[in-house]
């Protein structure tokens, strides 16, 4: 019975090719084939270096009904790589059941790290990072994003968001709304790319620079902002205190709505307080 291959888990660069290991480079050449999320995109890079490599298409649409196959063949010997668009595999992109896959039929998966857009992100931020919670990408609906930023407003780790082009205006004012416009944040945009851009400033001002300038709003994101710090918990008694006067005369829903808005704190920590 043949000896199982590997599974190597590859980051490839975020956007400036140097930043590709050498290690990175002698496993992609070295396995069998190569996992990618697009191979076009893949096909790109591996051809910037000179590696042939054959590239096997490994999606979101497509993960469940092959990763059984892939297993299969790193059971019989072949050692394969993993690689997603850009970036550290599986933070944000898929890959997540390949790898449960191979664990679970005990083939070694071993990391190959180097570039992730949310370390590098957090590295020039000046924001605590001793401590911080990855948040990956918001619900695009409108209604669940609000919910979900809201049921973050009083985490004291710095939060770390992906977010697209197109939804970047939109998030900031949720955020601006959720956590109030004078919390601290940075906006990280196009990381080690041409047009790279770092803003940093309050929430209230990202979003202000962002709708003023359409370059702004182009490109990739990495958006970061302050946990709550030690006001939180005096917020949210201010926000208990006027939510029990103003239901005395308003529904409680629109109770809790002017104390948030008042107070700072976040709605569901008053809503149904006694």
């Amino acid at each position: 019975m043949p000896t199982s291959g590997t599974l190597f888990v590859v980051a490839t660069p975020i956007g400036h090719l140097g930043d590709i290991s050498p290690r990175a480079l002698e496993t992609l050449r070295n396995v069998v084939a190569i996992c990618a999320e697009d191979t076009r995109r893949s096909g790109q890079l591996l051809a910037h270096f000179g590696i042939a490599t054959p590239l096997l298409a490994l999606h979101e649409h497509n993960e469940d009904a092959i990763a059984q196959k892939i297993v299969a063949r790193l059971l019989a010997g072949e050692s394969l790589a993993l690689v997603s668009d850009a970036g550290t595999p599986l933070v944000s992109d898929p890959g997540f059941r390949l790898v449960r896959a191979a664990r679970a039929a005990g083939v070694k998966v071993s990391p190959v790290p180097g570039a992730s857009a949310l370390i590098a992100a957090l590295s020039v931020a000046g924001l605590p990072s001793d401590r911080f919670v990855f948040e990956g990408f918001l619900p695009a609906k409108a209604s669940a994003r609000r919910e979900r930023l809201q049921a973050l407003a009083n985490e004291a780790r710095t939060l770390i968001f992906y977010e697209s082009s197109h939804r970047i205006d939109e998030t900031l004012a949720d955020m601006a709304q959720a956590f109030g416009g004078a919390r601290a944040a940075v906006l990280a945009r196009e990381l080690t790319k041409l047009f790279e851009t770092v803003l940093d400033g309050t929430l209230a001002e990202l979003h202000a620079r962002v709708l003023a300038d359409a370059d702004q709003r182009k490109g990739e994101f990495v958006v970061l902002v302050q946990g709550a710090g030690e006001d939180a918990d005096a917020k949210v008694h201010e926000g208990r205190r006027l939510y029990a006067r103003l239901k005395e005369h308003l529904p409680p829903s629109t109770a809790a709505k002017l104390a948030a808005e008042l107070s700072g704190a976040p709605r569901k920590a008053l809503y149904g307080v006694d």
